[in-house]
């Protein structure tokens, strides 16, 4: 399963992709808004957006660009380790 990470902090991307490997989930994370990330996303199974730490710019960003795709979102306010994990389990457990 791919996982597109968009929000979170910059020291966690490393564990935010830990994580998603131990549920055999292959992860892209982008914590913050740089030029093509319209590009980048591609067309993940899973697409996890960490509201408390994203600008409105970048949740309507990642919105419009998988619109019409057939994929899960899924919104967390909190952007811990536990949070991802409850998603992760959720949908790919």
């Amino acid at each position: 399963m791919s996982v597109v990470i968009v929000g979170g902090n910059d020291c966690m991307v490393r564990r935010y992709k830990d994580v998603c490997k131990e549920y055999q989930c292959q992860a892209k994370v982008f914590t913050q808004m740089k030029d093509g990330l319209k590009n980048k996303i591609g067309c993940p199974d899973l697409l996890v957006l960490f509201t408390s730490t994203m600008s409105h710019k970048m949740v309507r960003c990642a919105l419009n660009e998988t619109k019409g795709q057939n994929m899960i979102v899924a919104r967390s306010h909190s952007s811990s380790m536990s949070a991802l994990r409850s998603i992760l389990e959720e949908y790919a457990g």
